[in-house]
């Protein structure tokens, strides 16, 4: 039941995202941002938590769940290290997720050149 649980709020986020693209003229990268906030402002007031208890990586895989860690991250960091936790926090908590962009990303590069367009 927990994929069943998972498949369907991850599959809502994505239905949402299509619907941004297809019937608004906002941009992926804005559409991404947007959920990254999304993220952050669900968390902030308290419904975050309860969604990723109850879809476990259908809410915490997509980018509003890299959003809510971010915040997460933060809020903990400032209760512990004040200022400096501003910085500190969601670097800490989303460690895992930016190495693996990191990576990812320099892997792609590698394997495929951009071509001169001339």
């Amino acid at each position: 039941m927990e994929y069943v649980k998972a498949f369907l709020i991850g599959g809502c986020f994505c239905l949402i995202g299509q619907i941004l693209i297809d019937k608004t003229s906002l941009t992926p990268a804005r559409i991404l941002v947007s959920y990254v906030v999304a993220g952050v402002f669900l968390g902030a007031i308290g419904l975050y938590e309860p969604l990723m208890e109850f879809a476990g990586a259908g809410a915490g895989v997509p980018l509003t769940g890299f959003g809510y860690q971010l915040a997460r991250g933060v809020k903990e960091a400032v209760n512990e290290m004040g200022f400096l936790g501003i910085v500190m926090g969601g670097l800490k908590t989303t460690a895992g997720g930016i190495t693996a962009a990191i990576i990812c990303g320099l892997i792609a590069s590698i394997c495929f050149r951009d071509a001169d367009k001339s």
